[in-house]
């Protein structure tokens, strides 16, 4: 087995190849050689391949009346070393591989021979003329060549050389050298956030950033993580949403406000949850939840449709094509909970006791403390939010679930809420938001209740945002989209870690 032809390296030889390129590191220190920093790449590959990629048009006599010279830097990920001329592809920052034609006689004395010890791995700097080979392949034919990293682990040349997915989300490195199509996903995710700031930048909202670090967790019914400042031995919490900070900002005046931000939740880990993920938030002054769902419709429609192969709006998913193009469903919580449980009746909904019941008979496992509005909510989720496969929104949820929401003015025991259900998973969370003071007090001290009888994701109670709602803070409605399980669906990737660079791990053994 050749290093040049490597697949799967056994740890015997890996610790061979690793020993003899340290060795080849050591000449070069000797030589004075190692790691230069002078090198400007002016091209790349990928902006090569598209300016000469018609062949017809710039087939080899073409090229050869082209005078320019190009300078590209790239690492080496496959070569073939004959006598006096080899071929090498080399893989640059704009993802594309481009071949070189290195010949011994058209570089500098020394340099061919020295090339002939370099390895696959290695980030080399070429200058040269285009050409193409015979085949017709568009190649550099390198005029001068530099080694200017030395690579002392060894790559697996094919994607089944490192077929471990724990090994790949750790090894993120590697796995963004060696398959494209990570590198296609991350592309994607930067290409989908840019789009979400300009949309709401065009559509006069203001960009803010607020506060990582809380002296009260709030904004989401969930367990935070503490952390502690030294200097003024004072326990601070990680946010777990930017919620109450923004909506501070509309009592302030800025009535149009929007976040991309990193939130923390100390729960657990899953195909669909980090401990760290990536939310936008935004808060709109004299809006209410129908603005937010027309919005995000609008929103959700121009993303898709922009990006690469989606012009049509159909998104392929897990084997389901999901329509963005039209109008999506609307469904109530209850009416998707009757629909599914054809047990219940509407008098049913808010009988607590007739729901705990249900919950039993679907192995749903509940608290006794909890009331109608909980209970019905685990029914939806248990039994109806992964059957949602189309964007659907979901409204009118209980306000036991929701104390952050405005009351509905028809039946004040829902609120004015939506999420948005998309491949049976939550994608946003929006509603009217409350600014009644006395009311917002109210929920506080029943969330501070529920934490005082050891439910550990119950709110605190947040004395400095009660006194801002009594400053008067507009009518308004606000939203969370979560940016991680959108690119999800839109790179059609399993797993939350697959839209992530870093996802969270345990430390290796």
């Amino acid at each position: 087995m050749t290093e040049d032809n490597l697949n799967q390296v056994p740890e015997t030889d890996e610790n061979r190849l690793i020993a003899e390129r340290r060795a080849k590191l050591h000449a070069l220190r000797e030589q004075g050689e190692a790691y230069p920093n002078d090198f400007d790449p002016g091209a790349s590959a990928a902006a090569l391949l598209e300016r000469f990629e018609d062949v017809e048009q710039w087939d080899q006599e073409a090229l050869e009346g082209i005078e320019e010279r190009f300078s590209l830097a790239g690492r080496m990920v496959s070569r073939r070393v004959m006598g006096k001329a080899s071929f090498v592809h080399i893989q640059d920052g704009s993802g594309a591989r481009i071949q070189l034609y290195v010949r011994r006689d058209d570089l500098p004395e020394g340099v061919y021979q020295a090339f002939r010890h370099w390895d696959i791995g290695d980030i080399v700097g070429v200058t040269g003329r285009v050409m193409r080979t015979r085949t017709g392949e568009l190649s550099i034919h390198a005029e001068q060549l530099r080694l200017l990293t030395k690579s002392l682990r060894p790559l697996p040349e094919k994607w089944h050389g490192l077929t471990d997915q724990e090994t790949r989300y750790r090894q993120r490195y590697v796995d963004l050298i060696v398959n494209p199509r990570v590198r296609d996903t991350f592309v994607r995710r930067s290409l989908i956030i840019r789009a979400i700031r300009h949309y709401f930048d065009a559509q006069g909202f203001l960009e803010v950033e607020t506060p990582m670090m809380h002296h009260i967790p709030g904004g989401a019914t969930a367990r935070p993580f503490v952390t502690h400042h030294n200097a003024l031995d004072l326990d601070l919490y990680l946010r777990v949403a930017p919620e109450l900070h923004l909506k501070r900002l509309l009592v302030g005046g800025l009535e149009k406000v929007y976040e991309i931000n990193r939130n923390f939740r100390n729960e657990g880990v899953s195909t669909r949850h980090n401990p760290e993920f990536t939310m936008l938030e935004f808060y709109w002054a004299h809006a209410d939840y129908r603005d937010l769902i027309r919005l995000t419709q609008d929103l959700l429609n121009r993303i898709v449709t922009q990006l690469p192969g989606m012009a049509d709006g159909q998104v392929s998913y897990q084997g389901e094509t999901i329509d963005f193009s039209g109008d999506f469903e609307r469904i109530t919580v209850a009416d998707a909970v009757l629909a599914h449980y054809p047990e219940l009746s509407v008098d049913d909904l808010k009988n607590a006791e007739r729901l705990r019941s249900v919950c039993a008979g679907h192995d749903i496992r509940v608290e006794t403390a909890w009331g109608w509005g909980r209970l019905l909510m685990e029914l939806f989720e248990a039994g109806v939010e992964h059957r949602l496969i189309q964007p659907t929104f979901v409204t009118r949820y209980p306000i036991e679930v929701s104390p952050l929401s405005r009351r509905s003015d028809d039946d004040p025991d829902f609120a004015d809420r939506f999420e948005l259900i998309v491949a049976g998973r939550e994608i946003a969370n929006g509603f009217s938001e409350l600014n009644d003071p006395e009311d917002q007090a109210e929920r506080f001290r029943a969330q501070a209740e529920a934490r005082d009888a050891g439910d550990a994701e119950a709110m605190h109670f947040d004395h400095d945002y009660i006194r801002a709602l009594e400053y008067g803070m507009p009518p308004a409605a606000g939203e969370g989209i979560g940016i991680d399980r959108l690119v999800m669906l839109l790179t059609d990737a399993p797993s939350i870690r697959d839209v992530l660079l870093f996802p969270y791990l345990k430390p290796e053994a």
